[in-house]
């Protein structure tokens, strides 16, 4: 196994490019206008160079991963950073880990493209309840700074999932409300500074309560003589008594609830991702809601698994009523992006269903399914911003017949969309039927009313195509551009990747299913065991056998 310090070095790289544009010159610097957009194409170049280059990093990392290896985590680093409280700079990663830190890394780019022109000066959309957008007065942002905080929230995603030391990954946990928080404060559209505030104050809340928990967890293990510490590899096999599993379980699950979001800890996203520009909602929506349901997977089932048992029906409960109510919701919607939102809320309803209901479909469909959500919400987020940048206006009704004058920008929008409602084919489908049947054989009930989901999919996605995409072509829409090539650019990976997964997913299902093999291990659960066949049934498939032998 290779030595180099892969994780560092790809963490490290997004954090050398915020650097580096903080000291490129700013808009006050003096010069012309010509001058000012040369500093700002140059802000953006170094953005993109930076995410290029980490994706390539991370790829290289990727192709050296051995899915075979007995290692619990690979192409760790282990250094002491705080020795009087065992705290260590420990990172690492497991199969789980590696795809979504591959996920992330292929969402910047297409992110940085998307966002090209978001921290420019220029009007909120109509449509968004603004006095800034009714006056129409200009907003004027540090371009500069807006792709810092990009690039600065790259460095705490890549740590997040590689994070093996649990005071580390709290850490990096909180630290991405940082810059999430000012890309919607700052540059986001209508009750941006409400819904960043609400966003930080949901977030702090739960993180307050995972300190507690994490703090706790010291302490127990520093119990009876042993030497107290944070990393993972000690805390999973320490013994807890069940009641203080139960407390420390809750602390963490609650966290991840509200980070995921799942019902009924999830309405501050839908006014996050309302306000915020498009490519920050994708990695909003895409990511930094999938290390919730990673701390889950991760965290609450291996460190707890006697806790995760006790606490399983109500997280199911949970997770089918979250499916339900998103779809529902999502389909009287009038806000394009306030609708992809809720449909967030329940597929991460599924993924946490898949994750609690602990067989190997149902959390490798989970973990799968993480990855395909980005892919695919991603996509919507980003062409839901192109039309919002075009008609200014984030209402549905606004649109109508778009698919005649912008026919690529339609055409991608549907693949989106259809990979939104898991259309056999596309990547989603995959995850979607892993998870519904891991679902099915243990928790029957639960998944026939996960299921109904697929049907309320179809209806607000295919919906939400008819009211923007045909009809006749409105007059405000009659002169929207098609895709231009750096938003083809932007939007055509996620495409690819989508067809892909949906036709080949068999390499990143080769890269999961061992670290989902041992989280079950964890947490002491096997795969039901098939029913076997009644005595007359055995009967009259013996006969049959014996027959076709004669």
């Amino acid at each position: 196994m290779s030595t180099f310090p892969w994780l560092t070095v790809a963490g490290a790289i997004p954090l050398v490019g915020a650097l580096a544009i903080m000291f490129t010159p700013g808009r006050s610097a003096p010069g012309s206008v010509a001058d000012r957009r040369a500093r700002d194409l140059l802000v953006k170049q170094i953005a993109l160079a930076t995410t290029i280059v980490t994706l390539a990093v991370t790829i290289a990392m990727a192709v050296q991963f051995k899915p075979g290896s007995t290692q619990q985590f690979q192409f760790q680093q282990v250094y002491q950073w705080i020795p009087q409280f065992g705290v260590h700079y420990a990172v690492g990663v497991d199969g789980i880990a590696l795809v979504l830190i591959l996920m992330s890394a292929v969402l910047m780019p297409v992110v940085v493209l998307a966002s090209w022109n978001d921290a420019e000066g220029g009007p909120d959309p109509a449509g968004v309840t603004s006095a800034r957008a009714v006056r129409g007065t200009p907003r004027v942002h540090s371009v500069k700074s807006y792709f810092a905080l990009m690039l600065v929230l790259e460095t705490m995603m890549i740590g997040v999932f590689a994070a093996t030391d649990v005071f580390l990954f709290y850490v990096f946990f909180e630290a991405m409300l940082i810059p999430m928080y000012f890309m919607i404060g700052s540059y986001g559209v209508g009750q941006r500074q409400y819904a960043a505030v609400k966003f930080l104050l949901y977030s702090l809340l739960g993180g307050l309560l995972m300190l507690v928990a994490v703090i706790a967890l010291y302490v127990y293990s520093g119990e009876h003589g042993r030497h107290a510490t944070f990393l993972f590899s000690s805390l999973e096999h320490l013994a807890l008594s069940p009641t203080a599993s139960k407390w420390l379980f809750l602390g963490f699950f609650v966290a991840f609830a509200i980070k995921a979001p799942l019902w009924p800890f999830h309405t501050w996203l839908p006014d996050a991702a309302t306000s915020a520009q498009p490519g920050a909602a994708v990695l909003l929506v895409g990511v930094l809601d999938k290390v919730g349901t990673f701390g889950m997977l991760r965290y609450c089932l291996e460190l707890f698994p006697s806790a995760s048992h006790t606490f399983t029906p109500l997280v199911i409960v949970l997770s089918v009523i979250g499916i339900l109510y998103g779809a529902i919701v999502a389909i009287g919607q009038r806000d394009i992006k306030r609708l992809i939102a809720y449909t967030s809320v329940s597929h991460m309803g599924l993924i946490t269903l898949g994750i609690f209901v602990m067989t190997s479909q149902g959390q490798t469909g989970a973990t799968l399914y993480m990855v395909n959500h980005g892919f695919a919400t991603g996509a919507l987020f980003i062409i839901a911003g192109f039309m919002v940048a075009r008609r200014r206006s984030q209402l549905i009704s606004d649109y109508g017949g778009v698919q005649k004058v912008a026919p690529l920008l339609a055409g991608l929008f549907l693949i989106a969309g259809l990979a939104g409602l898991a259309m056999p084919g596309l990547s989603t489908f995959v995850s979607e039927f892993l998870v519904l049947v891991g679902t099915f054989t243990r928790y029957e009930v639960a998944a026939v009313f996960a299921t109904a989901g697929i049907i309320l999919a179809a209806i607000y996605i295919l919906w939400m195509y008819q009211r923007t995409m045909t009809g006749p072509v409105r007059d405000e829409v009659a002169s929207m551009p098609d895709l231009k090539p750096r938003e083809l650019w932007a939007v055509a990976p996620l495409i690819a990747l989508i067809i892909a997964l949906g036709v080949y997913p068999k390499p990143v299902l080769d890269i999961i299913n061992p670290a989902v093999h041992r989280t079950l291990v964890q947490v002491h659960r096997t795969d039901p065991v098939p029913p076997h066949p009644a005595p007359a049934a055995r009967g009259v498939h013996t006969a049959r056998k014996q027959g076709s032998s004669a």
